[in-house]
């Protein structure tokens, strides 16, 4: 295929921006800024599916392959995709224009500014997960910083500066020891595209030290405890399409990072350091779950819950079964349909009440009842429930960390029933309860455009509990191969 698809998928966010960029920002072209901005992403997605069409999920092989010479005899522009990474475009692809539509209510001032932010923001992240050169991957991995960064500090809260600047250096401060390590790559191997480092091999002796090095980066971005604090003030702070987009996908880099770069170039040092994953992961797993419970906040209660989901990614790639991987990615997919859809949820009932507190709420199950059924779908989805993604990612893990840890296992499953207690809990108190709030009978329930992000995020959600099959195929067979390849190195070194 000559059409250089994958180029087109991160040109044409930032196409749109650029359009966005020369439109005069005021009220009376807000409506003609909105559709833009929702076209352009809704093209993108299209693309995105017929990538998905064409994909070919027999081989391991990378697919749609552009090469080309930027800086000559040191770094090539290259992309690429395989089963591991293609169902992260989607995702991300598929989020942004609920981001666009879900601007309605929240956004009132620079509307074109934060649209432009997003578009740019989805250009890079797509760019995360197409790179097949360190070089091309770390420009992208830290872009994405930059619009994220103006989305949190410009259309936050009234601490918006604080967690914008706490996200920025935090992220920025683990990121930049992985520059280190891709320069000593280069040094030690004379190039730094991927497919060429998977197929020479890094030397052990460096391995150990190059590994924490990637792993300091991608741990702040998952984010592990203990560099998980940015993460709920970030979420707090931030405007809910700002929430759904650092959730939904900025997150979920990380955890294709730890797969692509850690297991894939490192296969000894993540064997070594694999007992450290497991004792973060489950601290994370049963410490930010205790944490959730005490919430008052509900984004915060939400944020926290991330951090515990993302532990069981964790878990489950260094675990280096097919299970365990299929599983976390399963489970990172799921997460970034449903935690997007419950800071959503926050969002609706926030712009009506301007709060997020759960004893600002009670009884609501009466007054908006559509809000209500989509509300309890997603906290069932969170908990993990049989019929929902979020089972079908959790079993997965658990089922590959029993063969693997039994001990581990067994704590983190502690996690599921402490997860299906915060959420609960959250659900008994906003939903039900009596209505001591008179101004919550005022409220009014879903309208059009609420409705349509909220079911075109339970449909998946619904989708890949009762028939994970497709998504489980596209990435099969290149797991199988990264496993495969992961044992050989190991065993020979």
């Amino acid at each position: 295929m000559n059409f250089p698809i994958l180029s087109s998928l991160i040109l044409l966010p930032s196409i749109g921006a650029l359009f966005l960029f020369f439109t005069k920002s005021n009220n009376k072209n807000n409506f003609t800024v909105k559709y833009v901005a929702l076209f352009t992403s809704l093209v993108n997605f299209a693309l995105s599916i017929y990538l998905w069409i064409l994909f070919d999920p027999t081989t391991s092989e990378f697919q749609f392959v552009e090469d080309r010479i930027w800086i000559e005899n040191f770094i090539n522009y290259k992309v690429g995709i395989d089963g591991i990474s293609i169902l992260f475009i989607i995702l991300t692809t598929f989020i942004t224009p609920l981001c666009i539509i879900s601007v309605n209510n929240s956004i009132k001032s620079r509307l074109s500014e934060f649209l432009i932010a997003v578009l740019i923001m989805e250009s890079f992240m797509i760019g995360v997960f197409c790179s097949l050169d360190l070089v091309i991957f770390y420009l992208f991995f830290e872009a994405g910083l930059i619009p994220m960064f103006l989305i949190i500090g410009i259309w936050g809260g009234s601490r918006r500066v604080y967690s914008a600047f706490k996200f920025f250096l935090y992220t920025l401060l683990g990121s930049v020891l992985m520059l280190v390590a891709i320069i000593s790559i280069y040094w030690i191997t004379g190039t730094t595209d991927v497919v060429q480092l998977y197929n020479l091999g890094i030397d052990t002796k460096y391995q150990n030290l190059l590994w924490l090095a990637f792993f300091s980066s991608f741990a702040v971005k998952t984010p592990m405890w203990p560099v998980h604090t940015w993460l709920p003030d970030a979420h707090v702070e931030a405007p809910t399409a700002g929430s759904v987009l650092l959730a939904a996908i900025l997150l979920k880099m990380a955890g294709y990072g730890f797969i692509r770069f850690s297991l894939g170039l490192f296969p000894v040092a993540s064997e070594v350091f694999t007992p450290l994953i497991y004792t973060l992961s489950v601290i994370a797993i049963i410490f930010t779950s205790l944490i959730a419970l005490m919430q008052e906040d509900m984004k915060k209660l939400i944020a926290y819950s991330s951090v515990a989901h993302m532990g069981f990614v964790t878990l489950g790639i260094f675990t280096i079964q097919q299970q365990g991987i299929e599983g976390s990615i399963i489970q990172m997919i799921s997460h970034g349909l449903v935690s997007a859809a419950l800071f959503l949820c926050v969002g609706v009932v926030y712009d009506r009440m301007h709060s997020r507190l759960i004893n600002t709420y009670g009884g609501l199950v009466s007054i908006v009842p559509k809000y209500s059924v989509l509300f309890m779908l997603f906290t069932l989805a969170a908990l993990g429930l049989p019929g929902t993604s979020g089972f079908v990612g959790e079993f997965l893990i658990l089922m590959a960390a029993f063969k693997d840890n039994f001990l581990v296992a067994v704590i983190a499953s502690l996690g599921v029933i402490i997860g299906a207690a915060y959420m609960l809990w959250l659900y008994k108190r906003v939903i039900f309860g009596k209505l001591i709030n008179s101004e919550l009978k005022e409220m009014i329930d879903l309208n059009k455009s609420e409705i349509v992000i909220l079911v075109c995020l339970a449909i998946p959600t619904l989708f890949i509990g009762f028939y994970p099959e497709p998504f489980i195929n596209t990435i099969e067979v290149s797991i199988s191969n990264l496993i495969e390849t992961h044992n050989i190195k190991v065993v020979s070194k």
